[in-house]
């Protein structure tokens, strides 16, 4: 556990911190772990510390065996009529905000002494976490990739912004012609999976004079007349957006849903919590948003 912690938090002191112990007794334990192997697994700079080689190597099975540890622990409990554990949720910005918290509140209020921690970065990120064992589910945009156990949820809009002076503002959906030589603000690598989709099913190459990895730093520049952008529903919601969003000529969406590795037993707490986020979805409406135009339709 404290490599691990290490491993995640770039930093012995913050590891110390999270499992309450003193920074001695962080590096003592991996001290004595690097004695039994006989080799390092850590190296230190200004930076932080990072594994070696051989570290990243054994730190899989670690992994491994803190699962299968953590299962039998939530086993056991579950034998003597009672429920521990933690789940480790990767998760990105929408879903963080629009559904995460309705979801946790709901899972804790049944599931009281089930620790939940998340995890929050891009699509792929994601990916490589559920790979390495580092989380046991992760919230992703489908398709994602054939080894994983895929529970799809919810399908969101994919809908262009633009300021409300612009000339596209007033019509009722945008063609991917007209989108064609507009200046478009992109997400960074990592996060452009979903708009980069679509796009290529518009054939269209738009220019791209701005990038950001902040999905509402992209509203902000959109507000600001610094270009246009496609984003999904979900993160316009519940704001006062200074844009208007459209839909696109063929009514594009994304697919929305769970990951868990196929190559690693799900633990209790965790199947708990798919059930819950199943259950709490089946009532959850988006949000209104502001600058949204009427659903579309097409006209003669």
């Amino acid at each position: 556990m404290p490599l691990q912690q290490v491993v995640e938090l770039g930093s012995l002191t913050k590891a110390a911190e999270t499992l309450g112990l003193t920074q001695s007794g962080v590096s003592h334990a991996i001290h004595s772990l690097e004695s039994e192997f006989g080799f390092s697994l850590l190296s230190r700079s200004r930076s932080g510390v990072k594994l070696t080689d051989n570290g990243e190597r054994v730190l899989r099975y670690i992994r491994d065996m803190l699962l299968v540890q953590e299962q039998l622990k939530q086993e056991v409990a579950l034998i003597n009529g009672i429920e521990v554990g933690t789940i480790r949720i990767g998760t990105f910005t929408s879903i963080s905000v629009q559904w995460l918290p309705g979801i946790i509140r709901q899972f804790l209020s049944q599931h009281p002494n089930i620790e939940v921690r998340l995890f929050e970065g891009d699509y792929h990120e994601i990916e490589e976490w559920l790979l390495k064992g580092e989380i046991d589910l992760g919230f992703v945009s489908l398709p994602t990739m054939d080894s994983f156990h895929i529970i799809p949820l919810r399908q969101d809009r994919m809908l262009c912004i633009m300021p409300p002076d612009h000339s596209l503002a007033q019509e009722n959906f945008v063609s991917y012609s007209q989108l064609a030589d507009e200046s478009f603000i992109m997400p960074k690598e990592g996060s452009d999976y979903d708009v980069r989709r679509v796009l290529g099913k518009g054939r269209i190459k738009p220019p791209v004079p701005f990038q950001t990895a902040d999905d509402y730093a992209i509203i902000a520049m959109v507000e600001n007349g610094l270009g246009i952008s496609i984003l999904p529903e979900m993160i316009l919601q519940g704001r006062t957006n200074k844009v208007v969003a459209l839909e696109l000529e063929d009514q594009s969406f994304r697919s929305l849903g769970i990951a868990l590795n196929t190559s690693k037993s799900s633990t209790p707490a965790t199947q708990k919590l798919i059930r819950t986020a199943k259950e709490w979805l089946t009532s959850w409406q988006p949000m209104p948003q502001t600058g949204f135009k009427h659903p579309w339709r097409k006209t003669d």
